[in-house]
């Protein structure tokens, strides 16, 4: 059960970092909530969307190594 939430949240951070590669213009209301001391600019969400991806990427790959 541990590795199914945990699998949700890594999906999640995808999802939105892919979302923010695609169209940042859209996403800009939801990280100006997300990033609140600091304003949401094209270059802050497309760098969150590079690491998301990284992240994930090292996610899927650690829990393949351990056999999930």
């Amino acid at each position: 059960m541990d590795n199914l939430v945990f699998f949700l949240i890594a999906q999640l951070n995808l999802t939105l970092g892919v979302a923010g590669l695609i169209w940042p213009e859209k996403l800009m209301p939801l990280f100006g909530l997300l990033m609140f001391p600091w304003p949401a600019s094209y270059r802050s969400i497309r760098i969150n969307g590079i690491i998301a991806i990284g992240a994930y990427l090292l996610v899927v790959g650690k829990l393949l190594a351990t056999g999930i």
